[in-house]
């Protein structure tokens, strides 16, 4: 759309320029004006100020000045809306929009990068905004943030793969980074830059060919996903264990009555005072009416279905499985 304007302002430029030389050409031939006299009648005649003419002017000259004041304000009038709309257009509401959204983002911190909204990109907000959770996207195609900007919804326009576009969406202070380009080549890009701009970064990438998830590794993502190989595994497990896989198919952030959810809650918030207690001791089926279904210690190690008599350790987490009504009393009861 830039273009677009861009090229509008160049025609009305090189209008204005033509119908000039028109008007200075036809009094100085036509009228047979001096070089002075014909660009001063020019301007007095296109801007219609009202001043007398040098010389009288006979049938002919007439009849041209008057074809030229009707060219002139035709023309005048294409120039001033022309460069009206690109002035708002630039000025008013993309500079605006952008100033507005650096703004908000550099009151952000912990908050998550979206690279790309295809898709991918799509779902992931969609995500994020079930969740309440800070974010930004960066887009490169200024007809998609045009289209998708609100209130809700931040955008960096911008190709992410350039340094400059990462710093504006304040990568320095970002927690996470999901690269959801459509090609390897710039999901690989992204994350080198990313993992050398900020090494406390969690990155997840988009990955097509499963050569580039070893290489999307080595440059610093934490978590590659591989959309079209989990699509078709989804498929086939519907073929082969297909009431399973329905059920976990209604694990979600939102849903009825009657589908179940899944979250997570850390340690500081079941144990706030810091102490070192046993699942049992916790007693959160009872309060939330949550069951606990697995358990990720500090170093990152996974358990399923912990025993009751579990400790739990600081910085780790407890992952509960509910019904919607009974997460929003979790969420509630823990301040989650």
């Amino acid at each position: 759309m830039r273009n677009i304007f861009q090229s509008k302002i160049y025609i009305a430029l090189l209008l204005l320029v033509a119908v000039f030389l028109m008007g200075i050409l036809g009094f100085k031939f036509i009228s047979d004006y001096s070089w002075i006299d014909a660009i001063y009648m020019t301007v007095i005649t296109i801007t219609t100020v009202g001043y007398g003419e040098v010389h009288p002017l006979d049938q002919f000259d007439k009849i041209f000045t008057s074809v030229l004041i009707l060219t002139s304000i035709f023309i005048f009038g294409y120039a001033i809306k022309v460069i009206s709309e690109y002035i708002l257009s630039q000025n008013n509401i993309g500079n605006l929009r952008q100033k507005r959204v650096e703004r908000k983002i550099a009151k952000m911190h912990d908050h998550i990068i979206v690279c790309g909204y295809g898709r991918n990109g799509q779902q992931a907000v969609h995500k994020l905004l079930a969740y309440n959770q800070a974010f930004v996207v960066i887009e490169k195609e200024e007809e998609v943030v045009e289209r998708f900007s609100s209130e809700l919804v931040s955008f960096i326009y911008g190709n992410a793969s350039e340094d400059e576009v990462l710093k504006r969406a304040g990568i320095e202070h970002a927690s996470t980074l999901i690269s959801a380009l459509p090609s390897d080549a710039d999901n690989l890009f992204i994350v080198l830059s990313a993992r050398q701009m900020n090494s406390k970064l969690k990155i997840i990438s988009r990955a097509t060919e499963e050569t580039t998830q070893k290489k999307l590794k080595l440059a610093g993502a934490n978590n590659v996903i591989m959309p079209d190989k989990i699509g078709g595994e989804h498929m086939a497990s519907l073929v082969v264990t297909p009431d399973l896989i329905e059920f976990l198919d209604n694990l979600s952030v939102s849903g009825d009555d009657d589908s179940m959810n899944v979250e997570q809650i850390p340690f500081s918030k079941v144990c706030p005072e810091g102490n070192e207690l046993a699942i049992k001791d916790l007693d959160l089926r009872k309060k939330t009416g949550c069951s606990i279904i697995g358990y990720k210690s500090p170093n990152g190690e996974y358990i399923v279905n912990p025993e009751p008599s579990m400790v739990l350790e600081r910085n780790s987490k407890l992952i509960l499985i509910g019904r919607p009504f009974q997460i929003e009393k979790l969420k509630e009861t823990y301040n989650v």
